[in-house]
């Protein structure tokens, strides 16, 4: 009679680890399983893992996004995409104010904020905004919340008819990237099992081993409730890349199949602002209201062409990028 124990795997193994970086390893694990958690594991670490995003800013004599600043060499929307940068960890879940002031002809930074005692800029480097005078001034409050995934500046509760109120769209999530390989292994007579490496990349306000930890306690939890024990949250929605291995019980070419069209369902979904673009050309387009890939998509390359700001080489950049997932313009 064949043996029909299904062997447990081994807790995850550090491989290599700093504060933003973390490779893990989990060995033994039934043939198959190894894409199950991997896939599984990923989606969670990207989508269900709370953080901090700036979802409201008000910005001394500004009353909107479009307008600009005397003063200050950046438009508003420039300044607003660099705000979308900083990180900041939060010991709360109740949202923080934070106020930044500057004067004179200077680079205004992340550091330059003032925060509260219950929070922490981890990239107080990052650069703001340029003033280009003595007597130059930059003065903004800044709201900073705790959430889940991503959620639309339209999604936020408030009154949208506050003068000088500029709603942001946020990313809570302090996950920058996260990826996992599949590869054969032997246990025992066996070399069918598999062994599943967990590749994640944070913002600097979570580190990788609790990102990992955290994920596999949700998963249980959802299990638990699948089985009648008490859950935890509801489901959260992931955005996703694939990362093609092959596994003992599929081909690579039948994986490329099964996860091309999803991935490039997910890549539409992506916000033009995690793009890859240069910011002239990212300025262009928020300035269309252009948000995600997908809308980017739909638009035929004339419609584009006619967008202020957008010459030869933002239309060949933009074209570059669309190619590496098989999308191209219309023409």
């Amino acid at each position: 009679m064949s043996d029909q124990t299904i062997v447990l795997p081994s807790k995850p193994k550090t491989v290599s680890e700093d504060n933003i970086f973390g490779q893990y390893e989990i060995n033994g694990l039934y043939p198959g399983y190894g894409h199950t958690l991997g896939n599984s594991l990923r989606r969670i670490i990207l989508s269900s893992l709370p953080g901090t995003s700036i979802t409201t800013v008000k910005i001394d004599g500004v009353n909107n996004e479009f307008s600009s600043v005397e003063g200050i060499r950046e438009d508003v929307i420039t300044v607003l995409l660099n705000l979308k940068n900083i990180r900041i960890q939060m010991d709360t879940d109740e949202p923080q104010t934070l106020k930044l002031r500057a004067k004179g002809d200077k680079t205004v930074t992340a550091g330059d904020i003032e925060t509260t005692g219950q929070t922490t800029i981890t990239n107080p480097e990052l650069e703001i905004a340029h003033l280009t005078g003595k007597n130059a001034s930059l003065d903004m409050e800044m709201v900073v919340e705790r959430g889940l995934g991503y959620v639309a500046k339209e999604e936020f509760e408030g009154n949208d008819r506050e003068i000088g109120v500029i709603k942001l769209d946020a990313v809570f999530t302090p996950i920058k990237r996260v990826r996992y390989e599949v590869e054969d292994m032997r246990v025992g007579d066996r070399t069918d099992y598999n062994r599943l490496r967990l590749f994640i990349e944070t913002d600097g306000t979570i580190e990788p081993r609790e990102a990992l930890d955290r994920s596999i306690a949700t998963m249980i939890q959802q299990m638990q409730a699948l089985t009648g024990e008490n859950g935890s949250d509801e489901p959260q929605e992931a955005t996703l890349e694939y990362t093609p291995s092959e596994s003992s019980g599929e081909t690579a070419s039948e994986i490329e199949q099964d996860e091309s069209g999803e991935d490039e369902t997910e890549f539409l979904k992506t916000r033009i602002d995690d793009l890859n673009l240069s910011q002239r050309t990212l300025n262009a387009l928020a300035e269309a209201n252009i948000r995600t890939v997908g809308g980017l998509a739909r638009k035929r390359e004339a419609d584009i062409q006619d967008i202020d700001g957008i010459g030869d080489k933002g239309i060949q950049e933009i074209k570059d990028l669309l190619s590496t997932k098989g999308i191209e313009l219309k023409e």
